[in-house]
């Protein structure tokens, strides 16, 4: 019996629920902004409130939200905190939204 892929496997409940999360968390046009700003690398939250020209609470925010769903992770540096994107997935997934937008 051949192992399933990703493409047929069936989704459960649960595992719907959370891919429905994901794209949630994916919703906010700030959060995507920011998580295009880190694909360039990992940044403060202040450099990133630069880049996507909004408040440094806002940004802090959504970086909290995009922490629960493992979409971006910190390093600390003394007292200064960066943050990156949790892994290439991430970048993979802005990367193939973003295709697909300006495909159409």
């Amino acid at each position: 019996m051949p192992a399933e892929t990703l493409e047929t496997t069936f989704l459960d409940a649960h595992v719907a629920a959370q891919l429905a999360e994901l794209f949630s968390a994916l919703s906010d046009a700030s959060r995507v902004r920011i998580l295009a700003a880190l694909v360039q690398g990992e940044m403060n939250v202040r450099a990133l409130a630069e880049t996507v020209e909004i408040s440094e609470s806002a940004v802090s925010h959504h970086l909290r939200h995009l922490r629960l769903m493992r979409l971006v992770r910190t390093r600390k540096d003394g007292r200064h905190v960066f943050y990156t994107l949790d892994d290439n997935h991430v970048g993979d997934l802005f990367r193939c939204g973003l295709e697909h937008v300006l495909h159409g």
